[in-house]
Formats: C-alpha cells, sequence, structure tokens
C-alpha cells in the first residue's frame, strides 16, 4: 500500500463517525448522511493521489460531503423543506446541550429507547463505529443481508418517528444511559479484538474513539457508578494494549504478556475510578465489577502473584447480577487456578456455549493441564475453526502444536 493511500485509510479510520455525525446534525437524515460521507470519501480516494493530503483531511471530507448532500436535495423536489433547512442549518449557529459533540448527540439518537435494543447496537457500530455491514453481521451471527435490512429500518423509523438529534436533557439521562453504555462497550471490545480476519487484531481508532465518548457520558452523569466503571475497564484494558500482539501478529494471552510494556498511566486512573466507586458505599453494577477484575490483574507485577481468590469472589458477585454462561464461563477459569482444572470443567462442560471460540480454548486449556492431550487437541482444532480474527488463530495453534511436539504452553 503506498504512502498516500495508507493516509486516506488512516484518515478514514479517525474521520468516519465526525463527518457523519456532523452530516447528521446538519441534514437531519442519517441515511444521507452515510451515503454523502461515503461519497466524500471515493473523491478523496479519486482526488488526493494526484492533489496530495489536504491540510485538514477531516474539514475537507465533511465541507465535500455537506455539498453534496445540499446538491441532492436540490434535486430532489419531494424534499424541499429539507433542502431549505440545510441551508439554513449550513449556516446558523447550533443550539448547544450539555456537551456539544456531535458524535455523542449521534450515539444518543441511535440509542434512542423506540429503536429495538439489537438495531440500537448496530445502527451505532455503523453510524459511530465505522464498522462494515459485514463485520457487525459477524458480531450479531446473522446473515450481512439480513443486517443491511435491520439497518435500513432503524433509519426510518428515526426519520419516521422524529427522533431528536441531541443529547437528552439531564433528567431524562438515567434512563436513557444503559443503552448507550452497552453500545460503548461493544464499539471498544471491536477495537480491543477485531472480528473481521482482515483487519488488524486491535483497532486502537475504536477503542480511543470509545474512551473518548465514555468520558463525555462520565462528565455528565460524574456520579453514575456503572458510567465510571465502563471508563475504568476501558483504561485498564487498553492499558494492556501494546503487549497484547507480538512482533509476529500473534495474540499474547495475558499469563504471557510483557507487564512493563503495560501503560501505567492508564492503569493509575483506572485503579483511581475504581476505588472511588468502592469508597461510595454503593453496591456495584456489572460495569464497575469488571472493573475491578481487571482492577487484580493489573495490580499484578506477575501472573503469579495475581489474587484470584479476590477475582473469584468478584465473579461470584457478578454471577449473582449476570448468571449468563459467558460471566459462569470467566468464573470457571478463576476457579481453576484456586481449585484445580478438574472442578472447573466439570462446572464449564454444561454451558450452551458450542459456538463460542473462548470455551473450547478455555477447555483445551483445562484438558491439557489434566493431561489428557487428545482431547485438548480436539478442543484446540475446535477453537481455531472458531476464532474470528488471525492473531487468535496464530496463538491458539502454536498452543496446539506445542501440545502435539511435547513443549506444553506456560501453565
Amino acid at each position: 500500500m503506498s504512502g498516500i493511500q495508507e493516509a486516506i485509510a488512516r484518515v478514514h479510520r479517525e474521520e468516519w463517525s465526525r463527518v457523519v455525525a456532523t452530516l447528521a446534525r446538519r441534514i437531519g437524515d442519517l441515511d444521507i448522511a452515510e451515503e454523502m460521507a461515503a461519497e466524500a470519501f471515493a473523491t478523496a480516494v479519486e482526488r488526493w493521489p494526484v492533489d496530495g493530503l489536504p491540510p485538514n483531511p477531516g474539514a475537507w471530507l465533511t465541507t465535500t460531503a455537506l455539498r453534496k448532500a445540499i446538491d441532492r436535495l436540490r434535486r430532489e423536489v419531494r424534499r424541499e423543506e429539507k433542502h431549505r433547512e440545510a441551508l439554513m442549518l449550513s449556516d446558523a449557529p447550533e443550539p448547544l446541550g450539555a456537551i456539544d459533540d456531535d458524535r455523542l448527540r449521534l450515539v444518543f439518537t441511535c440509542c434512542h429507547p423506540a429503536l429495538a435494543v439489537e438495531a440500537r447496537v448496530a445502527l451505532t457500530l455503523r453510524m459511530v463505529g465505522g464498522l462494515t455491514v459485514a463485520e457487525i453481521a459477524r458480531a450479531f451471527l446473522v446473515q450481512e443481508t439480513a443486517m443491511g435490512q435491520r439497518l435500513t429500518r432503524a433509519k426510518t423509523k428515526i426519520k419516521a418517528a422524529r427522533i431528536p438529534y441531541r443529547v437528552p436533557d439531564r433528567e431524562d439521562l438515567p434512563a436513557r444511559v444503559g443503552g448507550v453504555l452497552t453500545v460503548l462497550y461493544l464499539i471498544f471490545n471491536e477495537g480491543y479484538l477485531a472480528s473481521d480476519p482482515e483487519r488488524a487484531a486491535v483497532r486502537g481508532d475504536l477503542t480511543a474513539e470509545a474512551i473518548r465518548l465514555t468520558r463525555l457520558v462520565h462528565g455528565l452523569l460524574p456520579d453514575d457508578g456503572e458510567v465510571a466503571g465502563l471508563l475504568a475497564l476501558m483504561l485498564l484494558t487498553e492499558a494492556r494494549r501494546a503487549a497484547r500482539v507480538s512482533a509476529s501478529g500473534e495474540l499474547v494471552t495475558l499469563d504471557e504478556q510483557d507487564r512493563g510494556a503495560w501503560d501505567r498511566a492508564l492503569i493509575a486512573e483506572g485503579h483511581a475510578l475504581v476505588r472511588a466507586r468502592l469508597a461510595s458505599g454503593r453496591a456495584p453494577g456489572r460495569y464497575q465489577i469488571l472493573a475491578a477484575v481487571n482492577a487484580v490483574h493489573t495490580d499484578a507485577p506477575d501472573v503469579r502473584d495475581t489474587d484470584w481468590s479476590q477475582i473469584l469472589a468478584l465473579y461470584n458477585q457478578l454471577v449473582r447480577l449476570d448468571p449468563s454462561p459467558i460471566v459462569r464461563l470467566n468464573r470457571a477459569i478463576a476457579l481453576a487456578e484456586l481449585d484445580g482444572p478438574q472442578v472447573a470443567l466439570a462446572e464449564i462442560d454444561g454451558l450452551p456455549l458450542e459456538g463460542y471460540h473462548a470455551f473450547h480454548a478455555a477447555r483445551a486449556d483445562l484438558l491439557r493441564r489434566l493431561g489428557r492431550g487428545g482431547e485438548a487437541r480436539a478442543a484446540y482444532d475446535r477453537a481455531i475453526a472458531l476464532a474470528g480474527n488471525t492473531a487468535q488463530t496464530a496463538s491458539l495453534t502454536r498452543r496446539r502444536d506445542q501440545l502435539a511436539s511435547g513443549r506444553e504452553p506456560r501453565p
């Protein structure tokens, strides 16, 4: 890939959500905002290799997309009212809400309670996260055409219901924030480990944007424990990013990471948020407990120093709040460190997670520790078949091959 092509790809990652959000505010139509943003990027692909990268690529793209949107509205006689509105908005100052941020407005629009929960998540991943329809379809385990139809219906409902493009008033925020946190967490997770095998394993643009938006929500609701918990969880997870992928492109598991490469400033900030929530004396929610688990992991200078009893106690709390199979799987991994792999294996073998690669990877590790090599290899094979990212596949393949060669992975 040439230098200018790399620059265009980087600008797309950094500016997509900003351009879409600005157009959505100016035009008031998500379909047009998305289509004109895509056309502006297509124009950039044609012109920038000849003209060079503009001094402010984001502003160039936004201006180009807005001009294309206005031209389109002019051509559509039936949208004369929208045309006049767009022309006025292109010059009129915007009334500001509690926080003046187009992308946060877009998040709250996409997460409006009038939409079904899955539609909220999918639409935000597309509009704010910049994920392709194919990537979102993989995350939801549905066909790409079905996901495309779901996104179209969601945008149509926003238009028909005249859902406002704004951050809600402060009194309305608590009722809306749960859905927003879910979406921000999913955007972060897509950056933490991309589902598209053609992309880099870790997408720093998505994790950074999820953190930025969560900081804004925390500014709106500084006393909300779950907002603070999610921000702490993201920071403590992001702190390990530099150690998560090896030079050869292989995903590095937590027990094998170089802890000297972790970002101590992010860890300190995350720990401070966790301590503040514990000091509040209020019962923690899901994100606060997960943040506390990560705080225990990042507090250990070496994997052998990990306080597994504290982690198990936290997962016991979480299971009472959320007894989902994935939470129970993670609890069993902690249980194995205290009561042994046989106890943990008995805990997870009945879980309905046959299609989840991490379930088979956990089983493979427990079977390996029990000396059941043949079953462990079969579990690794199943995990490899289900892994959605080449970095995951490389890590699992190495562990399986070490098992076959007698060079077992680090316990």
